[in-house]
């Protein structure tokens, strides 16, 4: 009987945890981050495909991309505090499946009628096309913005409650999701392409968003069903209680005096005044809002204790050295397919689950705070590899070339490509030769070399991220929460935009080793910011491994940061 007893109760714990708002929380973030893998492989090998091999249209996406992120960064996170949050997830979600489905299928009629389509009034309706896949995939990236900001900087705080192990626990098994799908997304989609077609993996693409949008939204609704808490937010509460007190309906009923009751009269008649008032300033002071709120935001960001390691965060994103849409297409034109592209990502996601295993541990022994200091330093070694892959035999690196050629040869219409670049595709062509016949030109070793850099070089990247991102879910207010991760998402972009100008400014594969030079300088700058921060805040117990104080804190209180932060 006791048997049978524990049995039924681990049975139930079983089932308890897999009915959980947690685990449903995870279950809802696979599904959405493996639409978004899938999604962020494909568009950029679809944009090469499309523009003849050239970086340029996706670097443009890319440009667009961060741009309207760093707009719109902040107006996007006081929309998130503003609103219910059950209706921000929602209303995320309907509008980024939607349109990576219409782009997806959009994509299906390019690749089907390129052809036809670039005769027709001079090209110009393929340009459309090109346009209004660049613009929708862009409101879709907005969309996921918003879903990002609602459950991974809100719904997973409010769910871990005032745990902060638990808090950590959930962060790092949002990040694992996130690497594995990078593992077996990508692999899929590459597959598919490489051995069906460009037209079936957009099939696919827009037939999985639209069906995963289904069950999303129901597991949303479960985790709210699930977590009073989130019915009610900070700034929700206060404006109830502001109403309570203007309400002079229970005063009457509890027999006060009319004199004691005709304040709040006069204070709700004092409202009224006040909003007619305001609708007397006109159409300027409703369409002026968004600058004002954008500005009390960027405000309230850099009030922030924790403004230099979200600024050494922000400068992370300056850079080529990730498995962006930049470094998918420098690596497509060297000559890697789709399935080797796939599988170098997912070894990147293995590395990057090394990243968030080593966070767990790491902050149990050391600190958050001395957590960020020990991923940058590793980070910034593993980057030294791709520095030497500039200068590596196989390098495309040449400074004789102009690095503004391939831009110049767009802008003034020529159809021809620069001889570099054609050379380089003999080159690449004659990689399919023996092995015996490989001395001089074609070699592999500087693309190994970077992308070893780049796949090791995660492990620092994702255990750095994992601490800045709790250090603003601990030390920002619920009712600032929203605003102040959209104006992190706007820095984070607005560095994105830089090192997408620089690709337009030099696309050309030649001049793709000196963004390398100069994306390891910006990290080593961020890393400077986040040490700047840390050794702020913990001065010289900055360099002891482990410390004993901070350990009794973390046992003590959990819930709480270090006193040091």
């Amino acid at each position: 009987m006791d048997n049978s007893g524990s049995k039924k109760t681990c049975l139930e714990s079983v089932q308890d945890f897999f009915t959980s708002a947690k685990f449903l929380i995870y279950m809802g973030h696979a599904l959405s981050t493996w639409g978004d893998r899938m999604w962020n492989f494909a568009v950029a090998v679809f944009l090469v495909e499309l523009y003849g091999n050239s970086l340029l249209l996706t670097a443009v996406y890319g440009l667009v991309v961060a741009g309207s992120v760093l707009l719109l960064g902040a107006i996007i996170g006081d929309w998130v505090d503003r609103n219910p949050r059950l209706k921000v997830a929602q209303t995320s979600l309907l509008v980024q499946n939607s349109c990576v489905t219409v782009c997806g299928i959009l994509l299906m009629l390019v690749f089907q009628f390129r052809e036809q389509l670039a005769q027709l009034y001079n090209g110009w309706i393929l340009t459309t096309c090109y346009i209004l896949v660049i613009t929708i995939a862009n409101i879709a990236n907005l969309a996921s913005t918003a879903m990002s900001i609602t459950i991974q900087r809100d719904w997973v705080v409010v769910v871990a409650g005032q745990d902060s192990s638990k808090l950590a626990d959930m962060n790092a098994t949002v990040r694992i999701i996130d690497q594995l799908t990078n593992i077996l997304a990508p692999m899929l989609v590459g597959q598919i392409m490489a051995f069906g077609s460009h037209f079936i993996g957009c099939g696919f693409i827009a037939g999985w968003n639209l069906c995963s949008m289904c069950v999303e939204y129901a597991l949303l609704w479960k985790v709210y069903q699930k977590t009073p808490a989130l019915a009610t937010k900070a700034g929700q509460k206060e404006q109830q209680q502001e109403l309570k007190q203007l309400s002079p309906t229970k005063d009457v009923e509890n027999g006060q005096n009319p004199e004691e009751s005709s304040q709040p009269l006069m204070n709700e008649s004092s409202v009224v005044a006040k909003l007619d008032s305001a609708k007397r300033r006109g159409c300027f002071y409703q369409m002026t809002e968004p600058l004002r709120t954008l500005q009390a935001g960027w405000v309230a960001y850099y009030n922030q204790n924790i403004f230099f390691a979200g600024m050494s965060l922000a400068f992370l994103y300056m850079t080529v050295l990730g498995f962006d849409c930049i470094t998918t297409g420098y690596a497509y034109t060297q000559g890697l397919n789709g399935s080797v592209l796939s599988l170098l990502m997912g070894a990147s996601a293995i590395s990057g689950i090394c990243g968030t295993v080593a966070f767990t541990w790491v902050r149990k022994k050391c600190g958050l705070i001395r957590t960020g200091f020990f991923s940058g330093v590793a980070q910034l070694s593993c980057l030294m590899l791709c520095v030497f892959s500039v200068f590596a035999p196989g390098s495309p690196f040449d400074l004789s070339v102009s690095p503004f050629e391939d831009l110049y040869t767009h802008l003034m219409g020529e159809k021809t490509l620069p001889e570099a670049v054609q050379s380089l595709a003999a080159v690449n062509a004659t990689t399919a030769a023996p092995a015996e016949e490989l001395p001089p030109p074609p070699s592999y070793m500087s693309v190994g070399l970077l992308f070893s850099g780049v796949i090791a070089a995660r492990v620092g990247l994702w255990s750095f991220d994992l601490t800045v991102t709790q250090l603003i879910q601990e030390n920002v207010i619920e009712s600032e929460r929203g605003v102040i991760s959209g104006v992190q998402n706007s820095m984070n972009y607005l560095l994105d935009l830089l090192h997408f100008i620089m690709v337009i400014l030099a696309p050309n594969p030649e001049a793709f080793g000196l963004l390398v030079i100069i994306s390891v300088s910006f990290v080593a700058m961020g890393h400077m910011m986040y040490f700047w921060f840390a050794f702020k805040s913990l001065g010289s117990r900055l360099f002891l491994c482990c410390s004993p104080e901070q350990k009794v804190e973390t046992v003590d209180s959990p819930s709480s940061l270090p006193t040091t932060v």
